[in-house]
């Protein structure tokens, strides 16, 4: 399926996914929506709300109705990274 027939991707972040070699929702699923934000942000700016939306792609939800705990555990995730990480 491509990217942009999954929710919350539209055809810019599909480009950018595209761009850092995920090409599927598939490919999103095995790769994570961390690593996917890792790869990412290696050329685009990134955020903890990026990372809600690749989420709710993977769970094929709306990011806003990720569970709670969800949500809470990928914002540890995300404010674990040095702050010299992001471009």
């Amino acid at each position: 399926m491509r990217l942009s027939k999954a929710i919350n991707i539209g055809a810019i972040l599909e480009h950018d996914l595209n761009s850092v070699g995920i090409n599927s929702l598939e490919e999103l699923k095995k790769c994570g929506s961390f690593s996917a934000l890792l790869l990412l942000n290696k050329h685009y700016d990134v955020c903890l709300n990026k990372l809600y939306a690749l989420e709710g792609a993977i769970q094929g939800i709306r990011w806003h109705n990720l569970a709670k705990e969800v949500k809470d555990d990928l914002k540890k995730q995300y404010n674990s990274l040095p702050i010299d990480f992001f471009n």
